[in-house]
């Protein structure tokens, strides 16, 4: 294992950490607040400490084996996210450590579970901060820091697979840094026009970058006690079909910017993510509108919040909490699906499942046809074995995770409803989930050690699942030839 080359990217990853501080310590500076200093010295032991890291582990070799990437990854986020935390915990406003890491683990994953009771009396830069790590964790910080640095690896594929969410990572153009820089432009400037669209509604500027950081990253934190229940129809209408938009895989905006647009419209998880959005928003409109309400509002609040929990974002424009029990069921269905592979949404992800269903097909079809041979296609390819086995292998391991941490936090005295969808909005990086932890709820409640491990389901959410087993794994710091 080439450890000096992950000791300097994960330095590299703490460098950049402390040159994205900067920014919420401009805003705090801006608006004269007390949480400037606890920023500032997070961001300067961030840039001391990735600066000796990445100067004194200077690497022989700079190539990226699998192992290296799934290491780098998991360290980084890892690391990141502890001294991330910082600033909540020295600021006071977050007095516990562990309430603060639960935090930015949900800000870095995009989870947007939260903690605290009183969104609104946080100050403005360290709510900047909190929401600017969903936009950083939406893409991948690896995926900026490859799409910026000099001297990319080809190599540094293996980065990409093991950070970006999806059963497939392909490059986009023949150079893996090229593939990095594409996916940030139009990360850039999908956020760029939602921000104008907010502001052109009457959002304040600072709320419209906030919740731009949100709706980008699918992570939803709020940064109102109502979440996004007091503003205006037309803002909600913005900001749900941009968490649809951000829900869908990025290879199709690449497919349209070089006008190849017949093979963008073929996408059979794109048209099978929109057909699941339209038929949930569909019954659940019904549903709500049987229970009361008008059409018209019944709708959008159906919209929005199919949006919201299919991309597991987790925005709220009601307490959904209180919906009918079918309306409920459907969101819970929404946050184990999630949105499209390359996007940054959570969840399953839609071709795992359209996949999963055409391997049970072929399994029903092999019972009645014995000696039948069929291959499966997806996306107008044919599917090998390998993809397939590793789709079947990571339902396996997710059943089986989300097992084990729905148990680990049973003990807490919150019912089975509030835990098991605790566990399920995190595993999946929704936020949200019912009962004690609904949309206008919070995770305060739960002891310390629940939160650590829900903040570890975060981090198996995001990173989905691979990367962190391999990291914990004995074999794998052991051997040293790859």
């Amino acid at each position: 294992m080439n450890r000096r080359m992950i000791l300097n990217t994960v330095g590299k990853m703490i460098l950049w950490e402390g040159v994205f501080l900067l920014l919420p310590a401009v805003v705090a500076l801006i608006y004269r607040e007390a949480c400037l200093l606890p920023i500032l010295l997070t961001a300067a032991f961030a840039l001391l400490t990735g600066g000796g890291l990445s100067w004194f582990c200077k690497p022989k070799d700079s190539v990226i084996y699998a192992r290296e990437g799934f290491m780098i990854v998991s360290l980084s986020w890892g690391i990141l996210s502890v001294i991330g935390a910082f600033p909540f915990w020295l600021s006071g406003e977050i007095p516990s450590y562990v309430d603060a890491l639960f935090e930015i683990v949900s800000g870095f994953t995009t989870t947007g579970a939260s903690i605290l009771p009183d969104v609104e009396a946080m100050s403005r830069g360290l709510l900047f901060w909190r929401s600017f790590t969903h936009w950083i964790g939406g893409m991948g910080i690896l995926v900026f820091v490859m799409a910026v640095l000099p001297n990319v690896s080809e190599r540094s594929i293996h980065i990409l697979r093991a950070e970006v969410p999806g059963p497939v990572v392909g490059k986009l153009v023949p150079r893996m840094k090229d593939t990095a820089k594409i996916l940030y432009l139009i990360y850039f400037v999908m956020t760029g026009v939602q921000i104008l669209l907010l502001l052109a509604g009457g959002m304040p500027a600072f709320d419209a970058v906030l919740h731009a950081f949100g709706t980008a990253g699918t992570g939803g934190f709020g940064i109102k006690a109502d979440s996004l229940g007091g503003y205006s129809p037309y803002l909600q209408w913005v900001i749900a079909v941009f968490m649809l938009l951000f829900g869908v895989n990025f290879n199709l905006y690449y497919l349209i910017l070089i006008r190849r647009f017949r093979a963008a419209l073929k996408s059979r998880e794109f048209w099978t993510y929109l057909a699941i959005i339209a038929a949930a928003t569909a019954v659940i409109t019904v549903n709500l509108h049987g229970a009361s309400g008008a059409w018209g509002e019944s709708l959008r609040h159906a919209f929005f919040q199919v949006s919201s929990i299919i991309t597991t974002t987790g925005y709220s424009t009601v307490d959904f909490n209180l919906w009918p029990a079918l309306s409920k069921g459907i969101l819970l269905v929404l946050m184990v699906i999630g949105g499209c592979a390359g996007s940054t949404a959570g969840g399953l992800k839609v071709s795992r499942v359209v996949l999963i269903g055409k391997q049970i097909r072929r399994e029903l079809q092999k019972l009645l046809h014995p000696r039948s041979v069929k291959s499966i296609h997806f996306e107008g390819r044919p599917v090998d074995e390998h993809t397939l086995t590793g789709v079947s292998s990571y339902l396996s391991v997710y059943l089986f995770s989300f097992g084990i941490v729905f148990l680990m936090i049973c003990w807490e005295p919150f019912g089975f409803e509030t835990n098991f969808s605790a566990v399920m909005a995190c595993f999946n990086n929704v936020g949200p989930g019912f009962s004690a932890v609904g949309p206008l709820a919070n995770y305060a409640a739960y002891s310390d050690f629940s939160k650590l491990v829900l903040s570890f389901a975060m981090l198996l959410g995001r990173l989905e699942i691979f990367p962190l087993i391999i990291f914990l794994s004995p074999s794998t710091w052991m051997r040293k030839k790859v």
